[in-house]
């Protein structure tokens, strides 16, 4: 059943593309045998195939297996709301997302992306939160001169108000963005994560 769902698919998407199966061979690299068994449901395509399929469809490798593939947005805002854990430890931001992510991982339509922007933003807030705590560990032992000869700690009144400040605006900064893209998530949108370092591609 799974095979005949997964040949209608990809017959599909290629008349939808208006191409011939010769054409189709042609742009993928594949034999005109494989399109045809693919087509007929002789075999499933896998690996190097389907990525194969998938470029010279011009689709994603997710629309080929679509029958694999479920809508469940709920699980998407659960997912992103779970990015909150942050608030009791700031790596747990990044941790629960990321084992939602693993058990439902290539099962739900746009859960990859969706996890992706999610944990390479939270990665980015904890590189930005834990940056003081280096700083404070390691700069507190850093003298500076002062006017006058006089060292001085690099500590101050001042630089702890605006180490506060920085924190305050990383917490609700954090806490707004899971809140306005659990929302999208429910209207069906994608996430808009920012600031974010692409360490998952």
């Amino acid at each position: 059943m799974q095979n005949m769902e997964l040949s209608k698919r990809v017959k599909n998407l290629r008349t939808r593309k208006g191409l011939s199966q010769e054409l189709l061979a042609e742009k993928s690299g594949l034999s005109l045998r494989t399109i045809q068994r693919v087509e007929n449901s002789g075999t499933v395509p896998r690996g190097d195939t389907l990525r194969r399929l998938s470029e010279a469809l011009a689709v994603t490798q997710e629309e080929i297996i679509d029958w694999t593939i479920k809508e469940d947005h709920n699980y998407l805002a659960l997912m992103n709301l779970s990015a909150l854990a942050f608030l009791l430890f700031p790596v747990l931001g990044i941790l629960i997302p990321l084992i939602l992510w693993i058990t439902m991982k290539d099962r739900i339509r746009y859960i990859n992306q969706t996890a992706k922007a999610i944990l390479n933003f939270q990665i980015t807030w904890n590189l930005l939160y834990f940056l003081p705590f280096l700083w404070f560990i390691f700069g507190r032992f850093i003298p500076t001169y002062a006017a006058g000869g006089i060292f001085d700690s690099i500590i101050s009144p001042y630089t702890i108000i605006i180490v506060l400040a920085f924190f305050g605006t990383l917490y609700l900064l954090n806490i707004l963005l899971i809140l306005i893209n659990t929302k999208r998530l429910f209207n069906h949108k994608n996430v808009k994560y920012f600031p974010k370092v692409k360490f998952i591609s």
